[in-house]
């Protein structure tokens, strides 16, 4: 079921913290968001999404992004 409200902006802070780990993660593998689309089976403007902070990542797809990159997921959700 969808949300009704926005999630609290605490939220969104760790959510973009997250996402700019999982980008310099990912230019420090030297991979395009492209490539870690097609990696993943993920569309590149959803990989870009995920790590601007502008869309939440099931556990499934940080997984699938850890993975095709080349870093343990802990390395991303960390705090």
């Amino acid at each position: 079921m969808p949300r009704s409200t926005a999630p609290p902006e605490w939220v969104l802070v760790r959510r973009r913290r997250l996402g700019a780990r999982l980008r310099a993660a990912r230019t420090e593998a030297n991979l395009t968001q492209q490539e870690v689309g097609l990696r993943t089976g993920i569309d590149r403007s959803q990989v870009g999404k995920i790590e601007m902070g502008k869309d939440a990542a099931l556990i499934d797809t940080l997984i699938l992004m850890a993975d095709a990159i080349g870093v343990p997921l802990s390395e991303l959700v960390r705090e």
